[in-house]
């Protein structure tokens, strides 16, 4: 093949077995894009794709879909992402639709008997570990080995502070759910193995394995690289035996020391608290009682 298709907010070059998306960093491009920086999805992890006119006046959009199971992303998103923000889809002038048709009958002929079959393994790559993203109720991150919440004070449940602050190794877990921030109930959480009935979860808020969103708080372009990312461990990890044969649930033993936070988280959440000082949303004796509890942490 050797094409490229230079559109509105990206470009797409065309290999013999693989297509690289690179995302342009325009002031007017997607957020998501400037995170995703480039993708390379091979043909294999392609169900189909097709041109149809674009919704602004001179323009076609050519939009490739993924087999189901293909891209952590796609696969965390679950059709929540706004159609702009979608990262298979490119704006062409219209002029260079007649190129964009010759791909697209190429690429028919190199899609394989298995298109329409969903993928039994991820094909294309998630966003790299480590990531982090603050939500309305704690920090996340994750190193590519652990999922951390650390629960901000004025924002976390009677119910999150009282359980502590939360790890979750990969191999605790069997899946992501993710609920845009641009929708009501907007959240975070952390599907542990074991768990099969959605009535076994308590409301986001009061759940110790889910983050809340809410405004300003875990926007797409931070939080949904970070849930793909996760969903792209737990895909490949094998079940841990000790999880599945321990008698005392499916959470792993506690450590038998106690693991003391990182200064960087310290003072992250001493700024979360500096914010709702200067916002007048606490006054001088709490912000000064909260902020020596976190110093005697150190």
């Amino acid at each position: 093949m050797g094409d490229v298709l230079a559109g509105i907010n990206s470009s797409w070059e065309f290999d013999t077995d693989s297509v690289l998306i690179r995302f342009e960093r325009g002031i007017r491009t997607p957020k998501l894009f400037h995170v995703l920086g480039e993708r390379r999805v091979p043909y294999e992890a392609l169900r189909s794709v097709e041109l149809a006119p674009g919704t602004r006046r001179g323009t076609v959009v050519l939009r490739a879909e993924p087999r189901p199971g293909a891209d952590p992303l796609v696969e965390a998103a679950a059709g929540q992402l706004r159609e702009t923000s979608d990262p298979y889809r490119l704006v062409l002038p219209a002029e260079r639709e007649p190129l964009a048709a010759a791909w697209i009958s190429e690429l028919a002929s190199v899609l394989g008997p298995r298109a329409d079959e969903p993928a039994d393994r991820h094909l294309v790559a998630a966003p790299a570990a480590p990531l982090q993203f603050k939500a309305y109720d704690g920090k996340v991150s994750f190193d590519g080995r652990t999922v951390s919440f650390r629960w901000f004070w004025t924002g976390a449940s009677s119910a999150k502070w009282k359980a502590g602050d939360q790890s979750f190794a990969v191999g605790e877990l069997q899946g992501v759910e993710w609920r845009s921030p641009e929708v009501m109930g907007g959240h975070l959480r952390l599907v542990r193995r074991g768990e099969t009935d959605d009535r076994e979860h308590p409301e986001a808020d009061q759940d110790p394995a889910a983050v809340v969103f809410g405004l300003g708080y875990g926007l797409v372009h931070e939080s949904l690289p970070l849930a793909a990312s996760v969903l792209e461990a737990v895909r490949a990890a094998e079940p841990a035996p000790a999880l599945e044969t321990a008698a005392s649930g499916p959470r792993a033993a506690a450590p038998s020391a106690p693991v003391r936070p990182a200064p960087a988280d310290i003072a992250d959440r001493i700024r979360h608290l500096g914010e709702l000082h200067e916002a007048g949303l606490l006054t001088d004796d709490e912000f000064s009682t909260k902020k020596a509890e976190l110093l005697a942490e150190l």
